[in-house]
Order: C-alpha cells, then structure tokens, then sequence
C-alpha cells in the first residue's frame, strides 16, 4: 500500500460536475484544455523561478538565512518577557498564522512555566494609539525585545510606531542600550531602516530583494520571531521542502497547487464564481486565513496584465471560520447568488480532545451528543455542510492534513505561495507586484509632509448627514 503523504491533501470532488448534478468543472477538462492552460502556466512560473525572481521558492532550502534567524534568537531572545513585533501587511501576518497555529490558546495569558520560559507575543500592525499606549505600560523596556520588520523599510504605519518605541527605548535604556532590544528585518542594502541599523549597531535581519512582504514568512520576517517563541522552524521549512516537491509536477493531475490554482481560476472567469472564501475548521488556522486572504488580493488583483493591457481582474478572497460562520453567512452560501467557491481547512486528527460526558440522559434532544468529542462535531459539521454545499449545486475543495503542527503549516504557507504564482501566470498578472497600493501611501505621504510627495489635495466631502 502507498503512504499516503504527510503533507497538505486536495480534495476537489465537489467541484465537479459529477457531485454538483452538472454544476462546476467537467472533468475532462482536467486532462484536456485545463491540462494545457497549467502546463503553460507551469512553464512560466519555473522560468521565473530559474532566473531568481520568485525568491520564496528558495527560503525552505535558505540555511544560512534559517541559521541567522535562530542565532539572533538564542543571542537577543532569552531572558525577555515579552517580544513586540511592529509591522503590517505581510510583514505580520504570516507571524499572527504562526502564532494562532503553533502556540497554545491563551499564550499571553499563560504563566512562565507553561510558556516554557519564552515571552509574550505582541503584534503591532495597524497605527491605532489607543493599542500602543495600553501596551506600553504593560512592558518592561529592560525585559522586552522588539522587532521592527519593513521590507521597503519605508510603512509609514511601522515607522511612526517605531519611533515612539524608540524615544522610550532611549530613555530608558540609554543610546547604547538599543542593540541588545532591538532587531532591524528589512532589505540588507537599502531604505532607511538598514541605514538606520548601520548607524546605530543594531542586528539586521535581512529579506532577500527577490522575497516580497507577502511571500515573506519563511524568511526572517516569520522565522526570527518563531525562533524566539520557541517554534521549531527546522520543521516549518521542511513541510514547505515537501509542498514545494509535491507541487512541481507539470502534470495538472499530480500538482496539488497546480489544481488549486486551475478551479479557483476557473470558478472565477468562467463559471461566475468570483467570492473565494477560505474556512479553516480549527481556530488554530485563523490567521492563517487572513495571511491567505492578503496573499490572493494583493498578488491577484490587477488593472493591468503582463503585456500592459486593461483587464481590472481578480477574484474576491474572504475568511470564514468554521463552526461559527455556519450560524452567520452559511444561509448566503446555500441560498444567495452563486458566485461563491468555499476551501475548507481542516487537520484529520486533532492535538487533543474533549469527551462530552453522557450527562443529561432525559433529555433526548442534548444527550444524543453525549460520548462524542469536540473534535468530531466539529469535523461532522465541515462534512455536513462540504456536503450540503455539494446537494446546492455550490463548488467547494477540501484541504486537509494530519494534525496541526509546524511541519504541517509549512506545508500550507508554500502550498498556497505556489498556487498564487501559477493563479497570477494562469491570470496573465504579475503575482509579484501591487501598484495599486502605492497610490495611497503617496497620497498618506503628501498629507503628513513626507519629501518628495506632492499635497494631494484632497477635495472636501460634498455633503455630510449628522446621525
């Protein structure tokens, strides 16, 4: 009997015809034009790969890089009671789906014994002052690591929360104090976060140029922090080893994220299906599910294709979180307009279990639940509703893996990176870039003063109701 692979598994039946009563892909498009469309898409994204301008693809096998993200922990994270990560986009969410994953509910919360000795995790992405100034009161200056990560090294939103780090910092610790609690992640030869570590002595952490923030979280953007938590990130890229091998096939039919990329693009431009929802039946997997929702929009989203011209194109991703969004957006995926696709997430064994104990035998309509788990509810409910969605007429996939563990969330991190590129190659689009997030931050400039930003001269609201 062959193993069946450790690794992240597809399960795409109910996106065909056969389970949707004549509804979804006709499978004999797979070993026909679809067949034909991948294997070209294939072609594409290898050429790219070769001449270096996909740089994820490199990170799983990235020793040195791995080997200075866990060198700058053992040397700057101990004996710290708290890490604070300051950045936004992709520059923290890959880390949010690490932490949700890969440490214990409750982390925060949790005594030191029970972390193991290592720190709090604070994220610090979007410039709210209300969440800077309740945590700063909180943290010790002498017992807290920061980690400040830009890859352009220029986020407005990063920067100004750095510099109110850094004007604490320095009055507490002293000019010569900042090397010893704070890390600099940003590209090694250029903005003014790696001039400002040149300068000032600190440890820098470098993204390599071909690695954007999106595509980052293998890199020292998600590696240095899981170093200091304690994550095995030996483990995290070697799922990713084994996802990348897997999905190099140029066959449609043995390329897993060559077929999640193929129905999913397929779904959207022909068959109406533009809403891609992404929905994790484990809570461990929600940020997982926002990192995946950045990951299609903004490498998928474009105005232009490859060869300049106009087709404003691109699917719609959402989260969704199994079993709570059954009793609030279920009814619009049975029911409401067909323009949805669902991937449901899912690991196959759970890290632990709860037994409900067979308490309230007279009452019939509660005691039916009694010596089930948690985690077998939980997982009949993603059957059942995969398979009501399937009774409608509605495409749904199912991803699932063994148990929810590093090696496991590697595996998915570069599975999804891979079927991004091939989606962006079967699209026509550039998956790499986003210029049209660059308008807003040229206009953020110009508003707060920022050289070299012209006043954008926003025109007045032309009406206003006061509620």
């Amino acid at each position: 009997m062959t193993a069946r692979p450790r690794g992240p598994v597809l399960d795409h039946g109910n996106a065909l015809h056969e389970g949707l009563g004549g509804a979804g892909v006709d499978p004999k498009r797979l070993e026909g034009d679809l067949a034909d469309r991948f294997r070209a898409a294939h072609a594409a994204v290898e050429e790219r790969r070769r001449t270096g301008e996909m740089g994820f693809f490199r990170l799983p096998g990235d020793e040195e890089l791995a080997a200075r993200s866990r060198a700058a922990a053992d040397d700057l994270g101990r004996d710290v009671d708290a890490l604070v990560v300051i950045g936004i986009g992709g520059s923290a969410l890959g880390l949010a789906a690490i932490r949700d994953a890969l440490l214990p509910a409750g982390w925060n919360e949790l005594d030191d014994e029970a972390r193991r000795g290592r720190p709090r995790l604070y994220i610090l992405a979007n410039p709210d002052p209300d969440t800077l100034t309740a945590l700063l009161p909180r943290i010790d200056p002498e017992r807290t690591l920061f980690n400040v990560v830009s890859k352009s090294g220029t986020t407005a939103e990063t920067l100004a929360q750095l510099m109110v780090i850094w004007s604490g910092l320095e009055a507490a610790l002293g000019a010569d104090g900042l090397p010893r609690r704070l890390v600099v992640t940003t590209s090694s030869g250029r903005g003014p976060l790696a001039e400002l570590a040149a300068s000032r002595g600190l440890r820098l952490l470098p993204i390599p140029e071909a690695v954007g923030g999106r595509f980052s979280v293998l890199s020292p953007v998600g590696a240095f922090p899981a170093s200091v938590l304690g994550v095995d990130i030996d483990e995290l890229l070697m799922g990713a080893r084994e996802a990348a091998a897997r999905s190099a096939h140029p066959t449609l039919a043995e390329n897993p994220a060559g077929m999640l990329a193929t129905l999913l693009h397929l779904a959207d431009t022909e068959l109406g299906h533009p809403v891609q929802l992404f929905m994790p039946y484990a809570d461990g997997l929600r940020g997982f599910a926002y990192w995946a929702q950045q990951l299609w929009a903004e490498s998928l989203g474009k105005a232009l294709d490859t060869e300049g011209r106009l087709v404003e194109t691109g699917p719609t991703p959402l989260p969704a979180f199994g079993a709570t969004d059954q009793h609030s957006i279920l009814q619009l995926m049975m029911e409401g307009p067909r323009d949805k696709v669902v991937v449901f997430l899912a690991p196959e064994a759970p890290r632990r279990d709860i037994v409900v104990p067979p308490v309230l035998r007279d009452y019939p309509a509660l005691s039916y639940l009694g010596g089930h788990t948690l985690f077998e509810l939980l997982q009949g409910e993603r059957r059942a509703t995969a398979e009501a969605l399937r009774r409608a007429g509605r495409m749904n996939m199912t991803i699932t893996f063994e148990r929810l563990d590093a090696r496991s969330l590697g595996g998915l991190f570069m599975l999804f990176q891979i079927a991004v590129a091939y989606a962006g190659a079967l699209y026509g689009v550039d998956p790499l870039d986003q210029p049209g997030v660059e308008l807003g931050k040229v206009l953020t400039g110009g508003l707060l003063g920022r050289s070299g930003c012209p006043d954008p001269e926003i025109p007045p609201v032309a009406s206003r109701w006061r509620m």
